[in-house]
């Protein structure tokens, strides 16, 4: 690992095995939906000099937002990993979720309406400038093919 930004090393260390382990628990969580929200932080990372320098920019941070809008409000699974305590843990979470559930659920399902709301809106924006750009262009190009250089 000599060409890495930092180095692992210390007796008995299998670094191969460390970063082959690292990549298939990544693997099997990409799988599993525990990354789904990772192409909407990378187009967080840009700001909007890059939509300057990138037209397809825009495109990619309008399908990710539709990927994204709405907050999932199934139920979860409630685990814990301490032994000994962690039967009883669960019991109490899930009763404290039994509890919140209802106020939780509207919170979500208003925040989805705003969520829905504003994407839509942006994505009527988009439409609405695209539209207007295009006549532009075709009027642009009409009055270049009217007159003479």
């Amino acid at each position: 690992m000599t060409d890495a930004k930092f180095q692992v090393g210390a007796a008995g260390v299998d670094v191969d095995q460390l970063v082959a382990d690292i990549r298939e628990t990544v693997r099997s969580k990409m799988e599993s939906g525990a990354y789904a929200g990772a192409q909407l932080a990378r187009a967080e990372r840009f700001n909007l000099q890059n939509l300057k320098r990138d037209e397809n920019f825009f495109e990619f941070y309008l399908e990710s937002l539709r990927e994204a809008v709405y907050i999932d409000i199934n139920d979860f699974e409630i685990r814990e990993r301490r032994r000994g305590v962690g039967p009883l843990l669960v019991a109490l979470k899930r009763s404290i979720w039994s509890l919140l559930k209802f106020y939780t659920y509207r919170l979500w399902s208003q925040q989805n309406q705003v969520n829905g709301l504003l994407l839509s809106a942006t994505e009527e924006i988009d439409r609405k400038y695209r539209d207007r750009l295009k006549a532009l262009e075709d009027r642009v190009a009409r009055l270049e093919s009217r007159t003479p250089p």
